[in-house]
């Protein structure tokens, strides 16, 4: 099992090495800095009741190390294995388009309609 930290409404599950590369991108783009850096290690989430997730640190995550249950309202255990086989690492950048062989989200990925309308006021 690996553990899981309770963000604002969501649980998130932080996989450990191998799948992490420590590039600390999550780190980086936290608005809310819920992450530590670890040097020469995977970072932590040292914050958990300050993360808003907004799933920014999974969306760029560049080997998928990171998943977000964006309906959890308290903390649970989740079995790497059955998560990775699940499909659900990744899920949210696939379905915005982001990553690899993946092909652009426009359709599924909302956001862009929020943009438009705050343009044309």
């Amino acid at each position: 099992m690996i553990e899981s930290l309770l963000g604002h409404r969501s649980v998130r599950r932080y996989l450990p090495k191998p799948r992490c590369i420590g590039c600390d991108l999550c780190v980086e783009v936290c608005p809310t800095n819920v992450f530590d850096r670890v040097p020469g290690g995977a970072p932590v989430i040292a914050r958990q009741r300050d993360c808003q997730t907004c799933f920014m640190c999974e969306a760029y995550c560049p080997v998928d190390a990171l998943y977000v249950a964006p309906e959890a309202e308290r903390p649970v255990q989740v079995d790497e294995e059955q998560l990775s086989a699940s499909g659900l690492l990744g899920s949210y950048r696939a379905a915005v388009g982001w990553g690899s062989r993946r092909k652009p989200g426009a359709e599924v990925d909302q956001t862009f309609r929020v943009l438009e309308a705050a343009r044309r006021g």
